[in-house]
Formats: structure tokens, C-alpha cells, sequence
């Protein structure tokens, strides 16, 4: 029996009617995605952004962990797919996100970290919400530095889809499908690109001018 809920589908009428609703509340919102492969960085400094802009952080890779640790269907079917290194599907995801930053209507604004992951989320977000995020911030970060992080993460114990297998996955992943995110983005000269290889307080000061420029 297909699970519909991991079926890899446009959202149906039904479900784009609750969107419009939604989205209505947040067009006064900035919303920012911020896109990078495991490992670069984009978690802790979207932490930093949010502290010092009053930003809400909807971390989609952590929602992702919390649902696939639930006693659920739902949450054995996200467990699975994510330890294999693939895409949970958009429909789940666009769900996900929408309700994050619905819980937080006081926001200054949205820092969005790992959206979208495939060209069909970004498509489908602008189609839904009738707008673009207002900028896209990109780390721009070595293979080797991405895996040198994140298994120095892993032999901490921190998260189980850190094992070398799964990140090597997970980076191939990551690169064939940011490829045509990046270019979609670019055509609406919505990227800032960082070099994500610095000390961290330096990156934190690139992406801070990124926000202030849109003051």
C-alpha cells in the first residue's frame, strides 16, 4: 500500500487551498533560504543571525531528525529515507516548513536552512506563497572540509546520518540536485555566495552585511 504522504507529488487542490490560506500571513515576512551541503556551517550561523536580527530559524534538517524520531509511520518512513541519503518528498517538506514558521507570527523574519533541497520545492513554495524569499545565501564549502566537519561531528555522537557512507551520500546528493536551484535563483538575482572556509566569526560578519543590505 503507497504511503501518500511520501509520494513524490505536487501538492493537490485540496492541499494548495490550505497553503493559500497560510501564506497570506507571511508575504509581510523576509524570508531568507540558506543552502549549503552537510557540514558547512549554515546551522550554527543561522543561530547567530536569528539571535542578533530576532529572526525565527526553521532548520529543516533538524525538524526532519525530531519527526523520523517519532514512534510513527510517518516517522520510520523519514528515518529510512534519510539514512539512505535521499529527499524526503515536497509535499512533506513545503508541510513542515509552513507550520514552523506559522508558529511564529512575531517574527522579524525567516531564516529557512536547507531550502530548498530540489528545484520542485523552490517552484513550488513561489507558486503556493506568490512570492520569492527575499535573498538566498549560499556557503560555498570544500568536499573535504564538509567531511572532515561532519565526521568529527559524528564521532561525537551527535547524529546518526553523520556515519562516512551516508554523508558521502549525502553531499552526492546535494550537488546534483543544488545545481539547478542555483540557477534558478541566480536568474532572479537572489544569490549571496560565502566562502563558508573561514573562521567562524568572520563568516558570521559576511553574512551579517548580506542582511544589512537589505535594510
Amino acid at each position: 500500500m503507497e504511503i501518500h504522504f511520501l509520494s513524490s507529488r505536487a501538492l493537490n487542490a485540496e492541499e494548495t487551498t490550505l497553503w493559500m490560506k497560510k501564506h497570506d500571513l507571511l508575504k509581510s515576512h523576509r524570508i531568507i533560504f540558506v543552502i549549503g551541503g552537510p557540514g558547512c556551517g549554515k546551522g550554527t550561523q543561522c543561530e547567530n543571525m536569528a539571535a542578533k536580527y530576532g529572526f525565527c530559524h526553521v532548520g529543516l534538517g533538524e525538524l526532519l531528525r525530531k519527526e523520523a524520531n517519532q514512534a510513527t509511520v510517518r516517522g520510520q518512513q523519514i528515518r529510512d529515507i534519510m539514512l539512505k541519503g535521499l529527499l524526503v518528498p515536497t509535499g512533506v517538506i513545503l508541510d513542515m516548513v509552513s507550520d514552523n514558521m506559522l508558529s511564529r507570527p512575531e517574527s522579524k523574519g525567516f531564516l529557512i536552512d536547507g531550502f530548498p533541497r530540489e528545484l520542485s520545492q523552490a517552484q513550488e513554495f513561489e507558486r503556493i506563497m506568490g512570492r520569492s524569499p527575499n535573498i538566498v545565501i549560499v556557503f560555498d564549502c570544500s568536499t573535504e572540509t564538509m567531511i572532515h566537519r561532519v565526521l568529527h561531528r559524528g564521532h561525537e555522537g551527535q547524529r546518526e546520518d553523520d556515519a562516512e557512507n551516508i554523508v558521502r551520500q549525502r553531499l552526492e546528493t546535494h550537488y546534483t540536485l543544488s545545481e539547478p536551484i542555483l540557477a534558478f535563483y541566480q536568474q532572479k538575482n537572489l544569490l549571496r555566495n560565502i566562502l563558508a572556509e573561514d573562521a567562524a566569526e568572520n563568516i558570521f560578519a559576511k553574512c551579517c552585511s548580506v542582511i544589512d543590505s537589505l535594510q
